[in-house]
């Protein structure tokens, strides 16, 4: 498709969670329309949401007008070693590596916990007793090329406060349920009607909003609406609690509303046809 999809007139941003258990204090939902109000929370069925209930609350929109980013990485790197889990897959399409983890994961609630446990010093480093963690450090060209540093943690790091392992082992069993529901780009083509989904990186949306580097967490309401402001985004209603998680949601769909038809994003320098397929892109990363 030449240039980005115009039709997009709600914009979702969601901070995911790969934590144990059914219902996930770590979820966030914040939803925005055209124009310029400030993005809303969207409550969750119960007092917390679970994945099921975000898998089933995005399919239910397929055919609204409506970019949905998720905060986790949708695939392992494949570029630099030639497969995603060396030894135990080999198809270069990440959504067989989606449905891989499905179908050996069985934790509740699409969690993907015990996945990663049961492959720790095999794939994944989950501390001192599986040997040198530089040697599970491998990364997307994606990740490599949001700034040529490797800053994003790399899905097989599943230790400390900054690890994505499990957040993102866990979405792409809710990707494989998603497949041939809902547009996932860039493993499909942005679609011109209907639902799309991406990747994001919160900290990308902070960065554009003025945040300056390592300093993206809004933890006030103050601080939420000078960045809200910065994308042109009218102050926010206050929150009866202010967690990095709401704020990352909220002020991430008011980026993406912003940049939803920047060409440049929807057609990166670095993305191929073949990176598409294996490792997929944040969205954001030009």
């Amino acid at each position: 498709m030449a240039g980005a999809p115009d039709h997009f007139r709600e914009f979702v941003a969601i901070d995911w969670s790969g934590a144990r258990g059914s219902r996930h204090a770590g979820i966030a939902v914040a939803h925005c329309t055209a124009g310029d109000a400030a993005p809303q929370l969207i409550p969750p069925p119960d007092r917390h949401w679970s994945r099921r209930d975000v898998l089933d609350w995005v399919r239910a929109r397929a055919d609204a007008p409506m970019l949905i980013g998720f905060d986790f990485s949708f695939s392992a790197p494949f570029v630099a070693r030639g497969a995603h889990l060396p030894g135990e897959t080999c198809s270069a399409q990440a959504s067989e590596l989606w449905a891989h983890v499905d179908a050996h994961s069985p934790d509740a609630d699409l969690g993907a916990a015990q996945f990663i446990e049961e492959r720790r010093g095999r794939h994944f480093y989950l501390g001192a007793a599986d040997g040198r963690k530089a040697d599970f450090l491998h990364w997307r060209c994606c990740e490599v090329a949001h700034d040529g540093s490797t800053k994003p943690s790399t899905v097989f790091d599943a230790i400390g406060a900054a690890q994505v392992a499990k957040a993102s082992f866990a979405g792409m069993r809710l990707l494989h349920r998603l497949h041939g529901a809902v547009p996932i780009w860039p493993f499909d083509a942005a679609p011109r009607a209907g639902a799309c989904v991406v990747e994001i990186y919160t900290a990308i949306a902070a960065r554009d909003a003025g945040g300056r580097k390592g300093r993206s967490k809004l933890r006030d309401g103050v601080t939420l609406d000078r960045a809200l402001a910065a994308l042109g985004t009218r102050p926010h209603a206050p929150l009866a609690h202010y967690t990095d998680h709401a704020t990352d949601a909220i002020l991430t769909a008011a980026w993406l509303r912003r940049r939803a038809q920047d060409p440049a994003l929807w057609q990166p320098g670095g993305l191929t046809a073949a990176i598409a397929q294996s490792e997929g892109w944040t969205f954001g990363i030009a």
